[in-house]
């Protein structure tokens, strides 16, 4: 497969690390014609009526992404263009303080969540100063979730938004998920909306995260839900050994899958897709972090095990049809070994797309920004036909002091 030009230079690297890079012994390469590389942006074609940075902080707890995205409605479509994207990298510091938030006491975590806030709200700053970005509407913040339980009617995402917009100085739409809980819904997941007017060109838009979760428009509506637990598991397993993170899947490519741990794995699944809640830190804790604890293999026989839990569940949930054509993203994406697995499972029934490496970082920031523009025209941003509240809604809070330093 050849690419030619400087519009697809950023692509060589992504097919050489998915491809090339640290194949595991035994990998074939026969699967690659399922697995394509091409850019999906729909650039704008007009001046930009409405721009807004996108903030987002995943559960892998990797570190924040930030994307200033111009927006365009024209003969009622949606097109969008990502003027500038970057991932700032929690330091150690940030990183334990993310880790431990839950263990805080009330008072602690509100200072905590005040200071995670003025740290967003700084980072913004920086981010427009580094990137020349001006005529900024808002900022769209989706912070990073601490707890997650709809059952017991409450989510919280650390952040303060007064205190993001003190330091940045720009209008800020914070708390997309309370409005929907409210109303009955999960509170997640917030993502299809941008999938439905977005990215409708594909039947499918996964995103491997720190959880997997999938969106996909079945009978005029669009259905989406959490899989199971992704870059959440491997991180786990891979910080056990000093690493942040399995790079490419290399030490689960060198590990055996353990038939014991994988069928505990697959039975805790089987259980969650017959309901499918939505998945988030408690739940992980609770009942998948024991069963890796107690399982006496090796940390490379555990990820090689969770990540073939991964890959077949994940290919278990896509929708039953003749071909698909399946976007991905998030940092999954580009782990060689678990994409090789998902083309195995999958096979040729199923068309992996992994998009520039602009959309596979940064498709979650970009999504975020445009609930913002929703939210600030008073458009439906959320639906419920993913999140079972009783109707739809337009969430987040708007928060505007009047005062730009921009």
């Amino acid at each position: 497969m050849a690419f030619k030009g400087r519009k697809y230079a950023g692509f060589r690297l992504v097919f050489k690390s998915l491809l090339t890079e640290a194949e595991p012994a035994g990998m074939a390469l026969t699967p690659i014609k399922r697995l394509v590389l091409r850019p999906v942006s729909r650039k704008m074609n007009a001046p930009n009526p409405c721009r807004i940075i996108g903030l987002m902080s995943g559960t892998s707890g990797d570190g924040v992404d930030l994307a200033c995205c111009d927006f365009r409605l024209h003969a009622d479509k949606w097109n969008y263009h990502i003027h500038a994207a970057e991932t700032i990298t929690y330091n150690t510091t940030w990183r334990k303080r993310l880790q431990e938030a839950h263990l805080l006491p009330a008072d602690a975590l509100l200072e905590l969540h005040a200071r995670y806030g003025t740290y967003l709200g700084t980072l913004v700053k920086q981010f427009c100063r580094a990137h020349k970005i001006h005529n900024v509407h808002a900022v769209a913040s989706h912070g990073h979730t601490i707890f997650h339980q709809p059952a017991r009617q409450f989510t919280f995402q650390l952040g303060s938004g007064f205190a993001l917009h003190a330091a940045c100085g720009l209008p800020v739409i914070c708390d997309f998920r309370s409005l929907d809980i409210a109303l009955g819904g999960e509170g997640a997941p917030l993502v299809p909306i941008g999938d439905e007017l977005l990215f409708p060109q594909y039947d499918v838009c996964l995103n491997i995260g720190g959880i997997a979760n999938l969106s996909f428009r079945y009978r005029k509506k669009r259905m989406a839900f959490d899989i199971c637990f992704a870059n959440m598991v491997l991180n786990y397993l891979a910080q056990q050994t000093g690493r942040p993170y399995d790079r490419g899947g290399r030490l689960a490519g060198s590990g055996v899958v353990n038939k014991s741990l994988f069928k505990k794995l697959r039975t805790f699944y089987n259980k969650t897709g017959r309901n499918r809640p939505s998945l988030g830190r408690e739940i992980f804790v609770r009942y998948v972090q024991p069963l890796l604890d107690e399982s006496k293999i090796s940390v490379a026989d555990k990820l090689a095990t969770c990540t073939e839990a991964i890959a077949e569940t994940i290919v278990r949930a896509l929708p039953e049809k003749d071909r698909l054509t399946v976007l991905c993203t998030g940092g999954g994406a580009l782990n060689t070994y678990l994409m090789y697995r998902l083309l195995e499972c999958g096979g040729d029934r199923i068309q992996f797309i992994i998009p520039e490496p602009e959309i596979v970082h940064h498709k979650e920031a970009l999504i975020f920004a445009f609930l913002g523009v929703l939210r600030l025209r008073g458009e439906m941003n959320t639906l419920c036909s993913v999140t079972g509240a009783r109707h739809d809604s337009s969430g987040g809070v708007l928060i505007d002091s009047g005062k730009r330093n921009q």
